[in-house]
């Protein structure tokens, strides 16, 4: 009543209420009672309750016991980012707990977050949206899956913005930056990205999914992390709002979910976790040494067999082996062996294939190599 009606920026009754569980039948009690007295109706369209910050143990923080954690020491020593994600972490309608312990799990994230989306944009250093992007139809299907699994991500964390479900926004974007993208789609990708032509198709879908995928985390991480989202989105290329904080968020995820082609990508990320298993035992017995020097042996029946077939010449990039011996047998599941590959080694690519160039100014690479620098360079 002291503030809302006078101002012209303000309107009463207010959007929202926000204050500790304490004020149920304080401040939430004593102002309903106002407004429900002088105006017919509660002063407010929405409550919000959050807890008390309790010590990493649970216990009321306390100067006597020490165990007081003070903001500015903590944005001193990790920066105000920090407090920010961890606020986004707990689960603030409980009493929520902060300490050494858990602050340094957090820079821990934050660290993971800001170097996984710094790996996008660096890829993007010579992609200019307007001329290089692919259209969805076109795009590689790897590629297209990492949109689909980003889509399908960034609706639930919309959702949960509009639910208050802070926690859930973090979970939901560190599944996607750690599992989704760094342990998978860059490993995958990396090859095409490096050593392909630098205008081919396939490297410009690469690209496409990596703008669309950190532009859109820029968004809808921006209330969270105010000052990395709005570094990250400066140096995004392509025509932009000045600040992500005067941009939307991503309104355009329906086009790109596709539930069935991120079904069919779950099997083979199976797969290529047991490749995995084995390249990881060959390595520590010394049999290989770079995954690049390896050969997979897959062996597969049924509708297994048949789903390797469709990806065959592309199970070597997805297993991050130079080839892939395919074939059936087993006794239903699939089997997987990992044996040093036969050939020589490409000095561009690292993979080891049947031959190399012998040609003076292309000596030592492979044939995919050479095509990939006989591209026109422009000046």
């Amino acid at each position: 009543e002291a503030v809302l009606p006078f101002r012209k920026y303000q309107r009463w009754p207010a959007d929202i209420y926000l204050e500790g569980s304490d004020q149920h039948r304080g401040w939430f009690h004593s102002s309903l009672l106002v407004g429900i007295g002088t105006r017919g109706r509660a002063p407010f369209d929405q409550v919000l309750t959050h807890g008390f910050t309790m010590a990493e143990d649970g216990r009321k923080m306390s100067k006597s016991l020490g165990n007081t954690v003070s903001p500015q020491d903590v944005m001193k020593q990790s920066g105000a980012e920090i407090i920010r994600l961890w606020a986004s972490m707990v689960d603030y309608r409980e009493d929520i707990r902060i300490g050494k312990e858990i602050l340094t799990r957090t820079v821990d994230a934050y660290r993971k977050i800001r170097n996984v989306l710094r790996v996008l944009a660096a890829n993007l250093y010579d992609f200019d949206p307007a001329d290089d992007r692919v259209p969805l139809t076109r795009m590689q299907e790897i590629d297209r899956w990492m949109l689909a699994k980003y889509a399908e991500c960034a609706a639930r964390i919309v959702k949960a913005w509009d639910d208050y479900d802070y926690p859930a926004i973090f979970q939901l974007a560190n599944q996607l930056i750690t599992v989704d993208i760094s342990a998978f789609y860059v490993d995958v990708t990396k090859d095409r990205m490096y050593t392909f032509g630098a205008k081919s198709e396939a490297r410009r879908s690469g690209q496409t999914a990596m703008f669309v995928v950190v532009d859109g985390l820029s968004r809808l991480l921006a209330p969270i992390l105010s000052v990395t989202m709005d570094e990250l989105w400066r140096a995004l290329p392509g025509r932009r709002e000045a600040s992500v904080h005067m941009a939307l968020f991503p309104d355009d995820l329906e086009t790109m979910t596709d539930p069935a082609l991120v079904e069919r990508w779950q099997g083979l990320s199976a797969v290529r976790d047991q490749v995995n298993v084995a390249l990881e035992q060959k390595r520590q017995d010394k049999t290989i040494g770079a995954n690049l020097s390896a050969m997979a042996e897959v062996r597969a029946t049924g509708d297994a067999l048949a789903q390797l077939r469709r990806y065959e010449s592309f199970l070597p990039t997805l297993f991050g082996v130079s080839q892939v011996d395919l074939a059936e047998g087993g006794d239903g599941a699939v089997a997987v062996s990992v044996r040093k590959a036969d050939g020589t080694k490409c000095d561009r690519c690292w993979r080891v294939v049947p031959e190399v160039s012998s040609a003076p100014d292309r000596s030592g690479l492979c044939p995919r190599c050479v095509e990939a620098l006989s591209e026109p360079v422009s000046l």
